[in-house]
């Protein structure tokens, strides 16, 4: 495709995108790339990365393009956002402008209007000072109080981070062979890698690499996992033989580390909402050659728990969570998060570590976890949980996962963030169930 081409396929991305506001954007991209097989890797790569950037710095770009008061009320089109974004890039404004030529598979020609609104971005910065302080972060408004409890004056470094692009991590399944048997075939086959410095079967790639395609993704031997996913399996710290209840356990990212902990033997059950998640995940268990793992759909009015109470080892909740830890990777995220949601979200939270309190066995361990930044999902829900359950106290430090590296074991709870371990957003905390009488 030409340049030209591949401009016309953001902006048309973009406009999916916004059109399906509900739906999250990589949602959204799968079925538009799928709806146009013609269209081949690499252009699929530099259509998406335009697109990501523009998510990435929604708010930015709408200040900037907006900054002129006849403009402060207008609708900005993808297509604006798009030549705005080419600008901060680096590209002149002469090049932006040949790109919308209206010529075969281009972009319109640039009305009047939108050719001053780009002119006025000459000679600015993408971020400013002049910006508030959620605009130059990309986070909503109504979010900076909660972020100012939790960060306090680390706010705008770990805020920051979060506007970047994130790496591509790989976690090796060692079901099928060892970490250096990894990076070798990795690079046979043109990749390059590097391990993890947390995760003991972490590798980390830079960039956006098609690595779906290397031959060894598809026989298995590496899944793609953020590092901190990586450690909220560590810290599970799973072994074999033992019966294990991954409670929301979504396309079984986890769970297939778990699994992999535990040698293939013993129990796990992996439990969701969704059935097109679970199903999901049948096709990936079978590829990493696991097959110690049941599925059970949780639904309304389901005895399946109540039948099941303190039956097993370990518990893990990956709770569903606002997902602000993975805004690196879900730049549309921050666009659809309210502040109702956080509220819904913190309730549900509770209900299910209530549920799943239940499920453990006397002397066994929960594990919580969720992709999220907000003390009001981690921490204090933890607190919560704490004073309501008595019979649960923090996984004491002879108990906690040599898994982990040293650092993270020195509490029973701890957090990740892309600022301070460069891994995604995530929380975990470990807590042990006490035994009987």
């Amino acid at each position: 495709m030409t340049p030209a081409a591949r401009l016309s396929g953001a902006i048309d991305l973009l406009c999916a995108i916004q059109n399906a506001p509900h739906r999250p954007a990589d949602a959204v991209a799968n079925n538009f790339f799928r709806e146009r097989r013609y269209i081949g890797g690499g252009d699929r790569r530099a259509i998406s990365t335009l697109a990501w950037d523009v998510l990435r710095a929604w708010r930015r770009l709408h200040w900037h393009l907006r900054a002129d008061l006849r403009y402060r009320h207008e609708d900005v089109s993808p297509r604006l956002l798009c030549a705005a974004m080419l600008h901060f890039v680096g590209q002149p404004l002469s090049s932006i402008q040949s790109l919308f030529s209206g010529e075969r598979y281009a972009p319109a020609p640039l009305s009047e209007r939108e050719m001053v609104m780009l002119e006025a971005l000459e000679g600015q910065d993408i971020s400013s000072e002049k910006q508030p302080l959620p605009v130059r972060l990309e986070y909503p408004d109504w979010l900076h109080p909660y972020l100012v409890e939790d960060f306090g004056d680390r706010l705008e470094e770990e805020m920051r981070a979060l506007t970047g692009a994130p790496s591509l991590d790989l976690r090796v399944n060692l079901l099928k062979g060892t970490r250096e048997e990894a990076l070798r075939r990795l690079r046979r086959e043109g990749f390059q890698g590097e391990p993890t410095a947390l995760s003991p079967w972490g590798i980390r790639l830079e960039g956006r690499q098609p690595v779906t395609a290397a031959a060894l993704f598809r026989e298995g031997l590496v899944e793609i996992q953020d590092e901190g996913s990586q450690l909220i399996a560590a810290a599970v710290d799973a072994r074999p033989g033992q019966r294990l209840l991954d409670y929301c356990a979504g396309a079984a990212g986890k769970t297939l580390a778990l699994a992999m902990t535990m040698e293939n033997k013993g129990q796990i059950v992996a439990c969701d909402v969704s059935r097109v998640r679970l199903d999901g995940a049948t096709k990936r268990l079978r590829r990493a050659d696991v097959h110690n793992v049941t599925r059970h759909l949780l639904s309304e009015g389901d005895k399946w728990a109540k039948r099941r109470e303190g039956q097993f080892d370990t518990v893990l909740v990956d709770a569903p969570c606002s997902g602000t830890g993975t805004w690196r990777r879900n730049p549309d995220a921050r666009l659809r998060l309210t502040e109702e949601d956080i509220k819904e979200l913190c309730a549900k939270q509770a209900a299910i570590l209530d549920i799943a309190a239940r499920l453990v066995r006397p002397g066994g361990k929960l594990v919580y976890a969720t992709c999220s930044l907000l003390g009001a999902e981690n921490g204090k829900q933890i607190e919560a949980f704490l004073k309501r359950q008595e019979a649960y106290t923090l996984l004491p430090a002879e108990k906690r996962s040599i898994l982990l590296p040293e650092e993270l074991r020195q509490e029973a709870l701890f957090s990740l963030t892309p600022h301070g371990f460069g891994t995604d957003g995530f929380f975990v905390a470990a807590m042990e169930k006490m035994s009987q009488g």
